[in-house]
């Protein structure tokens, strides 16, 4: 085809184009057309198709529209063009393009009919596809070009077919909405004859629909004036245009229109009705969706029809949801699940961080629906399980829906629930062979974005880790969808960084360490501030504590702050490095004192070397870290990250994520100090994790909650992170996510892209020296590649295949957990307390043995006795101050000869309770020390019960003898 000079038809023509631009987006199929097309070359065709698929029709169309009218034209471009929106079925298109648009009230009234049927596309769907089809063809609604809709109907179910066959009706000829009407009452839909606007008078055949009838039109500008608090509430989070895919939030219908309920009903998309339909069915399945894809709604809807189905079946339904982190409780049952199951049904949540003064049990009882941390779950099952009154059985419950489900592994509290309805199970086949009655078990549903793949470098390993987690929550499919023009894929950067030219502050830091190598006699193998540093340090500590050595387990107590301080200083500024050197040696000092100052604790000579050292070194560490020329490349990237997002952007909202709670308290500092953060609107606020595990003060679940709604409600808009934000919460659609010198693994990074929720979202990557950032996201890539193709084979498995595999890892499983159990058995009656001794981990002093401690609520071991007393002295704890239900712990109480910390001070009822941590002592059970020992569950001893009513009884009679005194 020769290409010839542009004549001014061709500009009329492109002009024509132009002015109707917006309504050729709505009215063009781009995939039929472009197969009219021939003057567009093939590649461009291709990149158009494909936009069509990922983006769909509307901005597709943008990119046909700009290849059609680009220069230099083809002799008879503008023909062709009209042609093939011809043939390809697109007869309005075509008519504005030969300048014959219909009359502006005949186009008012076509955009109203549009809008009325998109608005009211869920309920339309539930039509009778295939029968509505035929008609629409027979009336030349549909043409050759639609004859897919049959085949999609077949294939993904009449709901996909009706939704096709919608969006290509609206784009018919004119008259298009009165003949609709006229087949909806031929094919017997009175329901939705009357809702789209025809006559209730349904029986009256004789008497046609206008385009417009009175009721039609009433119904249209009810829709165009949108009052929500009377008739629709609506949000739609795509373009202006209306798309016929539904929105994720509800629409509602007054009830003189749909004839249905007055509260919102749940509208899902076509991918979420796809993952849901076998949990319909009553079937146990893994959902596993992308983050953002609305995963919970999904499971709303599922727990809706499952209590639906069960009272028309005239027996209650009883459905608990199970989250493994205590802010979900409330997002969930707020956001979610009381919104949409009120007042229909009876729905609670309960965790830890709740003050409920009722027990679980009765809440089971009372409820439809339970949102309750997983913990709280076992602790109840296991009552039941010795026969305790106040417990709750599997069998008591109908569905349980399982969040972030892929933690359903080895050790996790998800696994000793889902190894509980495992056993039940292979009881109730033995049941079944002897003809008793097996016991009921709960549907199980499980969700998560991410499955992983373990510890698998093949393919073979990722399968068996996937199917694993399905054989653990007896899953009979692994359901995941494609999301289609709802995908939302964030656009991601790498930035690398150059090490220091120079680095004073770090080299001083590095003679300290080596200095008190010297000391210690220490030969360490790896760099400096490395993580295989860390982890010889750790274990030299561990070691020396053991052998009793104090020297060098002081000395390396002190290496792992330096080393720190060389992470901190690579990550943040120098200065909040120096700080936290600066704040453990004030600390570490001021251990060496009582508080009344009336007794000195002694100070060995190593501890007195390692004070002089840092004293020595203090003010040229001070100096250095104020000078801004040795800041690290690091946080300068990320100030020219953060300062470009909010410059180039309308309303930016972001997530640093970042590795430690003190990173991320350090950075959300410097970025509210900083005047240029400020100047551009930038409203910074940090979140962290709630648990005690850390020096750092947790944040409560207030707190966290405290933090979200601001985010949410734009009063903050740059969240700086830990990993605590990545799984789960609910954090407002953002437009950028920095993960700042942090990778851990595949999940996490799924779950860290999935908080850029919003359009055009970034997700950019920031390195930080010594933390391998760059090469563990290429291995993430690679096992999130691995991960995928596992699921799709996992997929393609026959059904006798998979459910035999599930079967072996289930029946492996069960013998597992037998073992397990009589190891532990086996372990309690081993260890028997008078035989354990704990001496301090500083000092070595003999402390006490197990026939001293007792156990408050089965978590809390103190020791009351009056020797004990005389061994410690008591320090204002000042981070925490804690106050749940019974207790309090508002004092550390340390050694009275080292200062070494030995853990908290409880007042339990008015009784002052010494609580010990383990991590603080060295154990020793038969004259063996023990080398590791961080936590009381690995130390397998059943400590008798707090006896408060004796304790109490001799504290008082105590008293009295004083006061006769």
């Amino acid at each position: 085809i020769g290409v010839v000079m542009a004549s001014d038809d061709d500009d009329v023509n492109e002009r024509l184009i132009e002015v109707y631009w917006q309504r050729l987006r709505e009215l063009i199929v781009v995939d039929r057309v472009l197969d009219h097309l021939e003057f567009i070359e093939y590649d461009q065709k291709e990149q158009i198709r494909q936009k069509a698929r990922t983006d769909g029709d509307i901005a597709a169309t943008n990119l046909l529209i700009s290849a059609v009218i680009k220069k230099p034209h083809t002799l008879g471009w503008f023909t062709a063009f009209v042609d093939a929106l011809k043939h390809s079925g697109c007869y309005a298109a075509a008519e504005y393009m030969q300048v014959n648009p219909p009359r502006p009230e005949v186009e008012a009234e076509n955009d109203t009919c549009v809008k009325l049927i998109q608005l009211l596309s869920p309920s339309l769907v539930e039509m009778q596809t295939k029968e509505v089809c035929l008609h629409c063809f027979s009336k030349g609604l549909l043409t050759q070009e639609d004859s897919d809709i049959e085949t999609i109907t077949t294939n993904e179910g009449p709901w996909s077919g009706a939704r096709k066959l919608l969006r290509c009706i609206v784009r018919g000829p004119p008259g298009w909405f009165s003949t609709f009407l006229d087949i909806l009452r031929k094919t017997g839909h009175k329901d939705l004859y009357e809702l789209t606007g025809g006559p209730s008078d349904f029986d009256n055949k004789d008497e046609k629909p206008s385009l417009m009838d009175e009721s039609t039109a009433s119904a249209a500008a009810a829709a165009e004036s949108c009052d929500s608090s009377q008739l629709m509430d609506i949000s739609i989070s795509e373009e202006p245009e209306f798309c016929l895919s539904e929105p994720l939030l509800c629409i509602t219908y007054p009830e003189a229109a749909a004839g249905g309920p007055e509260k919102a009903d749940i509208v899902l998309r076509d991918y979420q009705k796809d993952v849901a339909r076998p949990a319909l069915e009553g079937e146990n399945i893994i959902i596993c969706l992308p983050t953002g894809s609305g995963k919970t709604r999904v499971a709303v809807y599922i727990t809706k029809k499952h209590l639906d189905r069960r009272r028309a079946e005239g027996c209650s339904g009883k459905v608990v949801v199970l989250v493994n982190k205590v802010p979900l409780v409330e997002q969930h049952y707020s956001a979610e699940f009381l919104p949409f199951l009120k007042p229909s049904y009876k729905v609670e949540r309960v965790s830890g961080d709740c003050q409920l003064k009722i027990s679980f049990t009765e809440i089971v009882k009372n409820n439809d629906v339970i949102i309750c941390t997983a913990q709280i779950l076992e602790n109840f099952l296991e009552r039941s399980n010795n026969g305790e009154d106040e417990g709750v059985k599997l069998s008591d419950l109908t569905l349980i829906v399982i969040d972030e489900c892929h933690h359903t592994q080895k050790g996790e509290v998800y696994n000793h629930i889902m190894m509980r309805y495992l056993m039940q199970k292979h009881k109730n086949r033995r049941l079944k062979k002897e003809q008793k009655k097996p016991v009921p078990l709960p549907q199980i549903l499980g969700l998560t974005a991410s499955p992983g793949v373990g510890a698998a470098t093949i393919m073979k390993k990722a399968e068996d880790h996937i199917l694993r987690i399905c054989a653990n929550l007896d899953a009979s499919k692994i359901m995941t969808r494609s999301l289609g023009e709802h995908k939302r894929e964030p656009r991601k950067v790498v930035q690398t960084v150059e090490d220091r030219k120079e680095d004073p502050f770090g080299d001083v830091i590095k003679n300290i360490m080596n200095a008190i190598h010297t000391h210690a006699e220490l030969s360490p193998t790896s760099d400096l501030g490395s993580q295989n540093y860390e982890q010889w340090v750790v274990q030299k500590e561990r070691i020396a504590a053991t052998e009793e050595n104090q020297k060098v387990r002081v000395c390396a107590e002190h290496l792992r702050q330096y080393s720190e301080g060389l992470n901190l200083s690579n990550t943040i500024r120098m200065r909040d490095a120096f700080s936290f050197l600066n704040k453990y040696y004030d600390e570490e000092i001021k251990k060496k004192a009582t508080p009344d100052d009336e007794q000195d604790i002694q100070i060995t000579d190593t501890e007195r070397f390692l004070f002089n050292l840092f004293k020595e070194k203090k003010e040229e560490l001070q100096k250095l870290a104020d000078n801004p020329q040795y800041e690290n490349d690091s946080l300068t990237k990320l100030r020219s990250k953060v300062l470009h997002e909010f410059s180039s952007r309308e309303a930016a909202r972001g997530i640093i994520f970042t590795k430690t709670r003190r990173s991320a308290i350090a950075l959300s500092q410097w970025i509210q100090e900083n005047p240029k953060f400020a100047d551009i609107g930038v409203k910074a606020s940090h979140m962290i994790g709630g648990g005690d595990q850390s020096v750092v003060k947790p944040m409560t679940a207030a707190e966290q909650r405290d933090v979200l709604t601001k985010f949410r409600d734009g009063d903050v808009n740059l969240l700086i992170a830990t990993t605590v934000a990545e799984e789960g919460l609910d954090i407002a659609a953002c437009n950028f996510v920095i993960r700042y010198g942090l990778v851990t693994n595949e999940i996490a990074m799924i779950q860290a892209q999935g908080r850029g929720r919003a359009e055009d979202s970034s997700y950019t990557l920031v390195e930080v020296k010594n933390s391998g950032v760059a090469e563990k996201e290429c291995v993430n890539e690679y096992r999130i590649n691995m991960m995928n193709k596992a699921i799709d084979k996992i997929r393609a498995l026959d059904q006798a295949d998979y459910d035999k595999r599930i079967f072996e890892f289930q029946i492996q499983a069960i013998m597992e957990e037998k073992v397990r159990m009589i190891k532990k058995k086996q372990k309690h009656m081993q260890y028997e307390k008078c035989e354990v001794k704990f001496s301090c981990r500083s000092c070595s002093r003999h402390v006490c043995t197990g026939e001293d401690i007792q156990i408050i609520e089965n978590m809390h071991r103190v020791n009351v006795t009056p020797e004990f007393s005389q061994l410690f002295i008591q320090r204002e704890n000042t981070t925490l101050q804690e106050r749940l239900l019974d207790y309090e712990t508002n004092y550390f109480i340390a050694c009275k000869d080292c200062g070494q910390r030995w853990g908290s001070m409880m007042l339990y009822k008015g009784i002052d309770c010494p609580c010990l941590h383990v991590k603080n002592f060295v154990v020793t059970f038969n004259g063996k020390k023990i080398s590791k020992c961080t936590k009381w569950s690995e130390l397998a001893i059943k400590f008798p019960a707090f006896d408060y009513a004796e304790h109490a009884s001799r504290l008082a009679d105590n008293s009295d003898d004083e006061d006769t005194d």
